[in-house]
């Protein structure tokens, strides 16, 4: 039995004839999640009840032809880093097992705004981290689907919902995406409002994992507009439909540190995909061949472990507090990370946050040459086991670039899905999605 993943928008004109509704939707939906949950886990809670109700009121909405938005009736996951005002927020930790602030996070407000079917709360690893929480991928349950963003992959995989939020500071939304052949969208730092996130950290954003690629931008632009970007940031700025599919002049390979890593035939798959793009006419630039490709490929060359360091020491406060509370309930891991933070000084992260800047501002240099840069989402298929979420070497420097990022399901490695990476500039992820939504129609045919 293979996962089948339920595209929404598809849908709306048959909700508005009354050829189907949104609470039929659902309950295609919830009948998928009676089948897969008890065997991938992908929800720490849900609340059926409040989902049909909202389902009801949405396709009377849609009947009437009162419908607020085109994600109106939308069944959606919400990654359970985000805090939901009926349902608990525990960040993947016992510690905060049951734990409620009796409040919507910016971004749900704006998607319950927009006409949104909460569903449920999807799995998370621990504090949106590194401790997994035993997801499965839908694809084969031995294998992970990927975290932080497990549960949100997960259930969009497997047709729960069509869209989950991910959230991602190192690959966290991309990575699973890429393991559950789903589309992950990392948009610029600061583009969606994390008020009510506590995935706060400086390389972190909001973002959406989903079933199309129209879906993945449509439910962040129904987010940005009602809720903005992050406090001093314009927000996720384009059009209200997925941005149409524009044929660029240029792109760059940038292989990053993950190229070291990746398999013979995710390797085959990319290089197969750059001759293609490149025989539609397309310049590739690659560091072989342009000095700035190869300038940024050394920038970025350490960013895993640079953006390890500076988590660490952004992840000081709160993690002293909860080892305070109660460290028997914080995983090894969590205590190395609070350990390393106590061992680093103001000077040293005052260091590295200057190594990211030089490293962003080479980034940007290719921003007058090239429509956006091309990576693997990750170096091979999900592996087995569900105790590690994976390689995160391929997308890592997307965040430390604070770049937004997309990964397309075309890719396969093992039989199992793989995604290609479009990774854009600085705001402008419309942009980005113009550029993906072009080398996903060349790289379909045939």
């Amino acid at each position: 039995m293979s996962p089948v993943m339920r595209p929404y928008l598809p849908h709306t004109a048959a909700f508005a004839s009354g050829r189907n509704s949104p609470r039929d939707f659902l309950e295609r939906c919830l009948a998928d999640l009676e089948t897969w949950e008890p065997r991938i886990g992908a929800f720490v809670a849900v609340n059926l009840a409040a989902a049909r109700e909202a389902a009801d009121v949405a396709t009377k909405r849609w009947r009437e032809g009162h419908q607020v938005s085109p994600i109106d009736g939308m069944p959606v996951g919400i990654k359970d880093i985000i805090e939901t005002r009926d349902m608990p927020t525990e960040q993947g930790s016992p510690l905060f097992a049951g734990w409620r602030t009796e409040r919507d996070a910016a971004a749900v407000a704006a998607l319950r705004a927009a006409g949104a079917v909460v569903v449920g709360k999807t799995v998370t690893t621990e504090f949106a981290a590194t401790t997994a929480r035993g997801t499965r991928n839908p694809w084969d349950t031995a294998r992970t689907p990927g975290g932080s963003s497990s549960g949100s992959a997960a259930a969009v995989a497997a047709g729960l919902v069509s869209v989950a939020l991910g959230t991602q500071v190192i690959g966290s939304t991309i990575r699973p995406a890429s393991y559950c052949g789903c589309y992950g969208f990392k948009p610029t730092v600061g583009a969606i409002n994390r008020g009510g996130s506590y995935d706060y950290l400086s390389q972190s954003a909001t973002g959406t994992i989903a079933a199309t690629l129209a879906e993945a931008w449509v439910v962040a632009y129904e987010m940005a507009v009602r809720a903005g970007g992050d406090p001093g940031f314009p927000g996720l700025a384009g059009p209200a439909t997925a941005p149409a599919a524009e044929k660029p002049r240029r792109l760059a390979v940038v292989e990053s540190a993950g190229w070291a890593h990746a398999t013979a035939a995710a390797k085959q798959e990319m290089e197969t995909a750059v001759k293609r793009l490149a025989a539609a006419g397309v310049e590739i630039r690659t560091r072989q061949n342009d000095p700035k490709v190869a300038a940024v490929e050394s920038a970025i060359a350490e960013a895993r472990q640079r953006s390890a360091d500076i988590n660490a020491w952004e992840s000081r406060w709160p993690l002293n507090t909860y080892r305070d509370r109660d460290a028997s309930k914080l995983s090894s891991a969590a205590l190395e990370r609070l350990k390393q933070a106590e061992s680093m000084t103001i000077d040293e992260y005052r260091g590295l946050l200057r190594e990211r800047r030089e490293a962003r501002a080479r980034y940007a240099e290719l921003s007058a040459d090239v429509a956006a840069t091309l990576s693997l989402s990750a170096p091979a298929a999900a592996p087995v086991g569900i105790g590690s979420t994976g390689d995160p070497h391929c997308t890592v420097h997307t965040s430390y670039l604070a770049v937004p990022a997309i990964s397309l399901p075309l890719f396969h490695d093992e039989g199992l899905p793989l995604g290609l990476q479009v990774v854009g500039f600085v705001e402008r992820d419309a942009e980005t999605f113009a550029t993906a939504a072009w080398i996903e129609e060349q790289c379909r045919v045939g």
